[in-house]
């Protein structure tokens, strides 16, 4: 069982930058992709970024140039650097580990509001 927390949500005015980590429980961290997901009320959850064991990284047209995944294999961590914030980023975002099964963190709150 992996257990994936995420952090670092908040609430930030537009043009704004917010920083998310994803943490992982699993020695065997390095060996999965993990991916950044949203979901805004009352749509479906979508991916945002994605990034592959080996770090090969890539994004969903509307926040490109915008965010940036990365990956600390020795901290078991992924986060994911928010800059230029719209009002359509507001969303819950959840972290997924593709390891043998898929694990979603709990996910984290960001609203991006005057």
């Amino acid at each position: 069982q992996v257990q994936v927390v995420e952090s670092g949500g908040g609430l930030v005015q537009p043009g704004g930058s917010l920083r998310l980590s994803c943490a992982a429980s699993t020695s065997s961290f390095r060996f999965y992709n993990v991916a950044w997901y949203r979901q805004a009320p009352g749509k479906q959850r979508e991916l945002v970024a994605h990034i592959t064991s080996d770090g090969r990284t890539n994004y969903t047209d509307f926040v490109k140039g915008r965010f940036t995944i990365a990956r600390d294999n020795a901290k078991n961590t992924v986060t994911l650097q928010m800059n230029s914030l719209k009002p359509e980023d507001t969303a819950v975002y959840y972290c997924l580990v593709v390891a043998r099964r898929d694990y979603w963190g709990q996910g984290t709150q960001v609203t991006v509001s005057p």
